[in-house]
């Protein structure tokens, strides 16, 4: 597959790493031999970082460790003992629930952006992934621009061409960066009070977040994973029947590494009547629906203009059934019981139950409880890829989207406007749209590499008025990227005014509805300092 540029190691350096690592030479390695909140610390860094998990951990973990007591230990070569209790009591009587009680730290580098998405697609796993708010993928790895070189495409026709475009697309990013960045503090000038640090770090994020969309899919992106042996099992099981090659190749190197850590867990994965026939059924579902639904509709069918965000379906009832499930446990009665009770209720009863329920939330981090998972909305979203890829994170949802491509436009953003930055924006978009359509009949699963961030993805979520207090008092924080900050406040408004929640979105108290022309993360960047200054 796509070369990995592996980094070389001294002597010294390979002796430490080799305790705590996997393995030293490939993109795919689990952490072993470190405390959970060391793992945990490295993958949060990780995030902001431009280094590698390995590099990081030398420059700046290793000096606050006492790494005496491990000298005898080489974790590349993996377990040498036999896990005798789990083979017997997992893969033979086959109780999955022992599968839900190991768990792995595991980092997946130098993946692009359409794998990323692949990784993070189950529920019951957490993630962290390298932000492009914070690292500038002007920098190059091995001399070369970061972004994912399919073996397949390079080996075609079209390889030159694919390497001369994304080659073309970097250049104009990187050569943008020094100018919007300065563009930015004449935009924003330095407030007095603040730090030169904080100050940089604003003006970095925003200019960062205005390029981003220039980035194509192909963009290589470190992930950190955090799952149980179940949850990896199922996400291997997904993986190998992913049309993507990339997807496959990367499950066979988790693979092996998972098995050094956690090979009982893992043991189905490739068994030709467990795991191989479970990935052919996922493969096959999905092809033959794939091929029914084109047999259906018509190539070339007018699709429907749409707002970014439209509310496509709830129920009508669901405050009042919420209203129900806030009283159940307090009560003796049958739910339909309450709920005729709750029909026959004034508006002023109803909201001292709510008020009751919900309490005096002080913070967005104050959720209430699980009646409020009731009432349900299905939203149909159009926006740029970059916000999607912020909003996929959320886990407590049904999600599905559909193929990455030019079809829906791009959004320019105002500030890449403001800049005078527009003709050399709308190149990069012609250029991305044009390698699309290039490599989309010889390589249907791979064109989406080409398409840019700025670039509209269609898709849909089915989300609770819990989940979605949580999504949407996170995603309109005036730190976030105005994107999301969109569909945030566009999901809320039609929460209150299309489904007449009123009740749900009273609770929703954090909502922000501003309009943020400022610098988004200097609020969180003043209190990050503030944190680090106040630290023992």
């Amino acid at each position: 597959m796509s070369a990995y540029i592996a980094e070389e190691w001294t002597d010294e350096e390979a002796d430490v790493l080799r305790r705590y690592f996997t393995n030293l030479d490939q993109p795919v390695f689990a952490l072993v031999n470190l405390p959970e909140v060391v793992k945990g610390a490295l993958f949060a860094r990780y995030s902001r970082s431009a280094k590698s998990l390995r590099r990081l951990f030398l420059d700046e973990f290793l000096g606050d460790l006492d790494i005496e007591g491990d000298q005898s230990i080489d974790a590349t070569i993996g377990l040498k003992h036999a896990e005798t209790l789990y083979h017997r009591i997992f893969f033979e009587y086959g109780d999955d629930s022992v599968a839900q009680l190991g768990g792995v730290h595991l980092a997946c580098e130098q993946a692009s952006n359409l794998l990323t998405k692949v990784l993070e697609w189950g529920r019951l796993m957490s993630y962290l992934e390298q932000s492009t708010r914070y690292i500038s993928y002007g920098s190059r790895l091995g001399g070369r621009y970061r972004y994912y070189r399919d073996p397949e495409i390079l080996n075609s026709t079209y390889g030159t061409r694919y390497v001369g475009d994304m080659d073309r697309i970097f250049d104009i990013y990187s050569d943008l960066i020094s100018p919007m960045q300065e563009f930015v503090r004449e935009s924003f000038p330095k407030h007095p009070d603040d730090s030169d640090f904080v100050y940089r770090q604003a003006v970095k994020a925003k200019a960062f977040d205005a390029l981003r969309g220039l980035l194509p899919a192909s963009s290589l992106s470190n992930v950190g994973i955090y799952g149980t042996g179940q949850a990896y099992e199922a996400l291997l099981l997904r993986m190998r029947a992913h049309p993507l090659p990339e997807s496959r190749f990367y499950a066979d190197l988790m693979l092996t590494e998972l098995r050094k850590v956690i090979p009982s867990f893992l043991e189905r994965v490739d068994l030709e009547d467990r795991g191989v026939v479970w990935s052919e059924y996922i493969e096959n579902t999905r092809e033959d629906t794939k091929d029914v639904v084109h047999s259906l509709l018509q190539e070339g069918t007018p699709i429907d203009p749409s707002p970014v965000v439209k509310l496509v379906d709830f129920d009508p009832d669901g405050e009042s059934k919420m209203l129900a499930s806030m009283m159940y446990q307090h009560s003796n009665l049958p739910e339909e019981q309450l709920q005729r009770r709750v029909a026959g209720m004034n508006t002023e009863d109803k909201l001292a139950i709510v008020r009751a329920y919900v309490g005096d939330r002080t913070n967005r981090r104050h959720k209430p409880g699980r009646a409020l998972e009731r009432p349900f909305y299905r939203f149909d979203v159009l926006v740029d890829y970059g916000a999607f890829r912020d909003l996929q994170r959320h886990r407590m949802l049904t999600m599905e989207w559909q193929p990455l491509s030019p079809t829906h436009g791009y959004t320019r953003p105002p500030l890449i406007e403001a800049a005078g930055m527009t003709a050399a924006f709308d190149e990069v978009m012609e250029r991305s749209a044009l390698l699309y359509d290039l490599l989309l009949d010889d390589f249907p699963d791979q064109a989406s590499y080409a398409v840019s961030l700025a670039y509209k993805i269609r898709f849909n979520m089915n989300i609770n008025a819990r989940s979605a207090m949580h999504l949407i008092e996170l995603r309109t924080t005036p730190q976030g990227h105005p994107s999301y900050r969109e569909v945030g406040q566009e999901m809320y408004r039609l929460i209150k005014e299309e489904a007449g929640h009123h009740l749900v979105s009273e609770m929703m108290k954090f909502v922000d509805l501003t309009d943020e022309t400022d610098l988004e993360r200097l609020a969180s960047e003043r209190r990050a300092e503030e944190k680090r200054q106040t630290s023992p």
